[in-house]
């Protein structure tokens, strides 16, 4: 299935290629996992496009989480005002380290970093399920070529203690710290989520984006706005209710 995937990619990437997509640029600092020898989506380090580098333990640093008056949801800032997580962000950070077929891909549909259009965190993801699928298939030979053996499930010595994780999900980097006490019950967890990192971000190229449409149709600006932040990709509840425009 993997392999006749291959075909529909071709044609999904033909169909963004001739997308007519929004002409909007504004550059901000992309966060994402990086690892030198593969595209980073679990583990490595915390990379941004500004130059900064961190291990998972001081994600703190990165995240800096701040309430504002005017969101119910945390929002985030490193060195600038705002950055954004996803796609876009893995695919400015760890462009090298994509499957040649994905970056093919990325070539045909213009994307080369440093890709500052957010609307096109989609076309980036696009690119990214071309790379997933061929790096499926060899994670699959290589598991058919060397064999699989029954193994026993570990046992875990229930003990306190405290650890920090991060993967990079669909949505942008994902953050979960835990503190367990003696008997292995969860103390204190912090989870940072993608969609909230992206928040300040996208209210920042919605304050940027409205000026230049300010003077279309208000159908045709509500509808812009929308595809703004579906561009984010953001949680189910977010992209469904996230957005009420009003006209003075």
């Amino acid at each position: 299935r993997l392999v006749d995937a291959r075909a529909d990619l071709d044609e999904t990437v033909a169909l963004c290629a001739a997308l007519p997509w929004p002409d909007f640029e504004r550059e901000t600092e992309y966060v994402c996992l990086h690892k030198d020898d593969e595209y980073a989506f679990i583990d490595g380090t915390i990379v941004t496009s500004d130059g900064f580098t961190y291990e998972i333990d001081d994600y703190l640093k990165v995240t800096n989480e701040e309430c504002v008056p005017h969101s119910t949801a945390k929002w985030t800032h490193h060195n600038r005002e705002s950055y954004m997580v996803g796609a876009l962000a893995r695919l400015n950070n760890n462009f090298d380290q994509l499957h040649p077929r994905a970056k093919e891909a990325a070539a045909k549909l213009g994307l080369k970093p440093l890709v500052t259009n957010p609307f096109l965190n989609t076309a980036a993801q696009v690119v990214e399920m071309i790379h997933c699928v061929e790096e499926s298939i060899r994670i699959i030979d290589e598991l058919l070529a060397r064999g699989i053996e029954p193994e026993e499930p570990p046992v875990v010595d229930v003990k306190a203690g405290e650890g920090v994780g991060a993967c990079d999900v669909p949505r942008g980097t994902l953050f979960h710290h835990y503190t367990i006490g003696d008997d292995g019950r969860i103390t204190r967890a912090n989870c940072i989520i993608p969609t909230n990192q992206n928040m300040a971000n996208l209210n920042a190229d919605m304050r940027a984006f409205l000026p230049q449409i300010i003077d279309r149709p208000q159908n045709e600006v509500r509808h812009l706005l929308e595809m703004l932040v579906r561009a984010y990709d953001p949680c189910i509840s977010c992209s469904a209710h996230f957005l009420t425009v009003e006209f003075v």
